[in-house]
């Protein structure tokens, strides 16, 4: 088994675009013939758009785009921007009249990191869409639907970290699995390798970590609003063949890469959702594939971390000296 650019993972296109200056983003994956998607959300918080389309029971056997973005629910006005760019190039469900592209969106809480009022719109759509079919430009780090994220917020904002958004690819023989996700949780992050922690909540110094699950422990009071900036998006990526109801079920196994590297996790103040891809005609197990992709998206939370660069007055792991001691 061989590390490969989550590029190296055909069918899907991906695209990114930004505002910087208010710290908020969307990413888009793209698929102009439509792809087979499954979506497992285990958060309590999710803001999401046309999620039912991915329920087994409903007609769709595809969609042509998933969107993930920052500005909580404000922000699901993006999918209107990438529907106006495929109907524009003839993409989508034909209903004689015109043909309706299908897209589906999740967005994480990151309004209190920059400009509150300044959300992923349309416009930032459909150039997210536009540059994922025209000229693909994603990266990992403080790009798309990460540019706002941010973790280890259950003391609030004044000591947390910066994240971001993050990938990892494997190949197997044929068999290709490969995770993106935009990391946006309350809890810490741990290197699933080593058990050590990677970025969370901060003393008031940020000259080490304190403990998430310590910190919420010291009082059994309610804590009636959480949603300091929260929910981590996932998709996973393969070149296998799968319908509906098996991805459902490998999104739900890519969920305990989440498990394993965020804690705590799936909180009534998190959105926690992942979606599953197949691009492919090859032939795989669905367990196998449901193994590898919670270990990629495992491995892609950790490039979350490592590749996000400080920004808005919120440290990064790669900037901080004494977490890389």
């Amino acid at each position: 088994m061989k590390e490969i650019a989550i590029q190296a993972i055909r069918g899907v296109k991906i695209g990114q675009a930004e505002n910087v200056s208010a710290a908020t983003g969307c990413t888009v994956f793209v698929c102009e013939p439509g792809m087979c998607v499954g979506l497992d959300v285990r958060g309590g918080g999710p803001a999401s758009r046309d999620s039912q389309l991915l329920n087994p029971l409903t007609a769709a056997q595809y969609v042509h785009a998933i969107v993930l973005a920052g500005g909580s629910a404000f922000g699901l006005g993006a999918a209107n921007g990438v529907m106006a760019y495929l109907e524009e190039r003839g993409v989508g469900f034909d209903v004689g009249v015109t043909k309706v592209p299908l897209v589906v969106q999740s967005d994480l809480f990151d309004l209190t990191v920059g400009d509150t009022f300044t959300r992923p719109d349309a416009a930032m759509g459909y150039e997210a869409a536009r540059r994922a079919v025209e000229e693909p430009n994603y990266r990992d780090g403080n790009y798309g639907a990460g540019c706002g994220a941010t973790v280890g917020k259950a003391a609030g904002m004044a000591t947390c970290m910066k994240t971001g958004i993050g990938s990892y690819a494997v190949q197997l023989g044929e068999l290709q699995v490969g995770a993106v996700v935009a990391l946006n949780a309350l809890g810490d992050v741990f290197d699933h390798r080593t058990g050590k922690q990677a970025a969370g909540l901060l003393n008031e110094e940020k000259t080490a970590f304190r403990d998430t699950v310590e910190f919420m422990c010291r009082s059994t009071e309610v804590v009636e609003n959480k949603f300091t900036g929260n929910t981590t998006l996932g998709v996973v990526l393969t070149n296998a063949t799968f319908t509906k109801p098996q991805l459902c079920k490998i999104a739900g196994m890519a969920h305990d890469g989440y498990a394993r590297s965020i804690r705590p996790v799936h909180t009534s103040a998190d959105g926690d959702s992942i979606y599953a891809v197949s691009t492919g005609e090859v032939r795989a197990d669905q367990d196998l594939v449901g193994m590898l992709a919670a270990e990629v998206m495992s491995a892609a939370i950790l490039r979350a971390v490592s590749s996000a660069k400080s920004a808005y007055g919120f440290p990064a792991a790669s900037e901080l000296q004494w977490i890389t001691k």
